[in-house]
């Protein structure tokens, strides 16, 4: 091969004896469509977990919302997304995994088309490439590590950002002609734009179209770059917009940016260059996955495990810079996947230092590696295959074990505190999706082993004391109450102590835990609900009827103040 027929978009390549058709393309998206329904199955009927169960459509005003009410703010096109799966399934979890696991499904036809192009220029045609372009794609399709992605619904912003983005690239990939064209370039543009107001994490597209041109148009030169000045004039200002709209999200955000209390960017800089080799490490070997890494925050540039990660990420830049023109696609891959990894693994802060879901997007450089691999493999095309497929299904059948553990939330936090036994976080999350099965005793059991491995947290009380409640521990549950309402002054502590005293018959103090809610919120349906329950036992039903019905306008979800506002008119019509 020689690098200066390297990337000439401009000339139609002679057609090889083996082309792609139609056919062959529909038939390998129903087999890829079977494997990720397959893999992936365990966890379409899981429920929602962690912060998915924040999201916007749980909102009971969600559902009423018109379409432009729902996805004003950031991210609309996620918003959209999520508008149309609660209109199709209310809160039901499983219409909202099958839209994730299509995201995911389309990502790996355009992680395809890009190797298939990228191996193109590198001189790689005919049934040869159409395979080794079918194995990166469905690498990215079956590659455990790209569960927590596509199985975790509040991480649709990963795998739909990702849509936009890859195909921003494929459409870059299979311009006609050397130089974008006006329409092209404002089409990658609009892609660009749709990505970047999905998750911000994509805004380094630019980087990744200049790799591109630098490689193969025409070949390791910066004509290719000079070249394409359509695109990239107004993608310098479109980029400006959207690390202008990145840094406004940011600003806003409570788990990332500048401003994190206590994670100053250099600490976390120092930390990514270790937490790095843990992502290349899944890549290569995805085992002992967590869906909460309890990864320590490094404070010192001179620590071992950081100067050994650094010196180690140099030297795989620089190896890739020094053989960029002998082995382009894995050279190409690697700074690639640093590049699309820099948003989330370098000098911005977020609260998690390592998360799975991180490895989606990067993967589409570190697929080509592997690629890499097996087209200089010096063995028959059996050989190859047959290595290429027992890859495949080994990572299929890893992928479907995770997917079985994301399947349950007790199964998911169960499997975090079996590998992060000290991880406060992962008991709490433990806590809660068994107190969601009723089991109150194994619910408080964790609330107090997260206490004792964290700091006092207002939520922990919260849900401590729901815990407490549920096995008849009323002094227990306020007692938790108490200390959740010392830490956070909340209208819904103070409903939750009025529910308690009420159920003690301490009428007068369960009235006043429901008034001092009302005063700080005088939305809070459940403060209505309790004050309207007193008010049943005082005689006062015309008042009862009252609260009831506000608690209900409030919330039209509340089946309780239903119950109790049907109670209290049959009782009124009786008279």
């Amino acid at each position: 091969m020689k690098s200066k027929k390297q990337g000439r978009p401009s000339k139609a390549a002679p057609q090889p004896a083996w082309s792609l058709r139609g056919w062959h393309v529909a038939a390998g998206a129903a087999a890829a469509l079977v494997a990720a329904l397959v893999v992936y199955g365990p966890a379409l009927s899981g429920p929602f977990v962690f912060d998915d169960q924040y999201l916007p459509f749980f909102s009971p005003h969600f559902s009423e919302a018109p379409v432009w009410s729902a996805i004003r703010g950031v991210r609309p096109l996620l918003m959209f997304t999520f508008w149309v799966n609660n209109r199709m399934a209310g809160t039901e979890p499983y219409l909202y995994h099958l839209f994730n696991v299509l995201f995911h499904l389309f990502n790996s036809l355009l992680v395809f088309f890009i190797a298939r192009r990228l191996l193109t220029w590198t001189g790689v045609e005919g049934i040869r490439r159409e395979s080794l372009a079918a194995f990166a794609g469905a690498l990215f399709l079956l590659h455990p590590a790209q569960t927590e992605a596509v199985a975790y619904v509040a991480s649709r912003s990963e795998n739909l950002s990702a849509l936009f983005f890859f195909a921003a690239v494929a459409v870059f990939v299979y311009r006609k002609s050397a130089a974008v064209s006006w329409p092209m370039g404002l089409l990658i543009m609009v892609l660009y734009g749709a990505a970047v107001s999905t998750k911000e994490h994509t805004v380094v597209l630019p980087a990744v179209l200049l790799l591109i041109d630098y490689f193969w148009n025409p070949g390791f030169s910066l004509a290719g770059i000079r070249r394409n000045w359509r695109l990239y004039a107004p993608i310098v200002v479109g980029g400006a917009v959207g690390a202008r709209y990145v840094l406004g999200v940011l600003g806003q955000s409570i788990s990332a940016g500048f401003h994190i209390q206590g994670l100053p960017w250099y600490d976390y800089f120092f930390t990514q260059w270790q937490a790095l080799w843990i992502y290349f490490r899944l890549f290569v070997l995805p085992l002992g996955q967590s869906a909460d890494y309890d990864f320590p925050i490094v404070h010192s540039a001179f620590d071992a495990g950081s100067i050994a990660g650094l010196a180690g990420l140099l030297i795989l830049v620089a190896a890739a810079v020094y053989f960029r023109k002998r082995y382009p696609p894995a050279s190409f891959g690697l700074l690639s996947a640093l590049i699309l990894f820099a948003p989330t693994s370098s000098v911005v802060p977020l609260l998690d230092a390592v998360a799975e879901r991180r490895l989606y997007l990067p993967m589409l450089g570190l697929v080509l590696i592997p690629v890499e691999v097996l087209s200089r493999w010096r063995v028959s095309q059996k050989v190859a295959a047959g290595t290429a497929a027992a890859v495949l299904l080994v990572f299929a059948f890893l992928c479907y074990q995770r997917n079985q553990v994301w399947a349950s939330d007790v199964s998911l936090w169960g499997d975090a505190v079996a590998k992060s036994p000290n991880n406060w976080r992962a008991h709490f999350q433990l806590g809660i999706a068994y107190y969601q099965k009723s089991q109150c005793d194994l619910a408080a059991r964790e609330y107090e082993t997260a206490f004792r491995l964290g700091k006092p947290d207002y939520t922990l009380h919260l849900d401590w004391a729901l815990a407490e409640d549920c096995l008849g521990r009323p002094e227990q549950a306020l007692d938790q109450l108490r200390k959740a309402a010392a830490i956070k002054r909340s209208a819904y502590v103070y409903s939750q102590m009025g529910l308690i005293y009420g159920k003690q018959g301490k009428n007068a103090e369960a009235l006043s835990a429901a008034e001092t809610a009302l005063q700080i919120d005088p939305r809070d349906d459940l403060a209505y609900f309790c004050r309207a329950n007193l008010r049943v036992l005082a005689g006062d039903l015309a008042g009862a009827q009252s609260d009831y019905s506000r608690a209900i306008q409030i919330n039209p979800e509340n089946e309780q103040a239903q119950r109790g506002l049907a109670r209290v008119l049959a009782r009124r019509q009786s008279r």
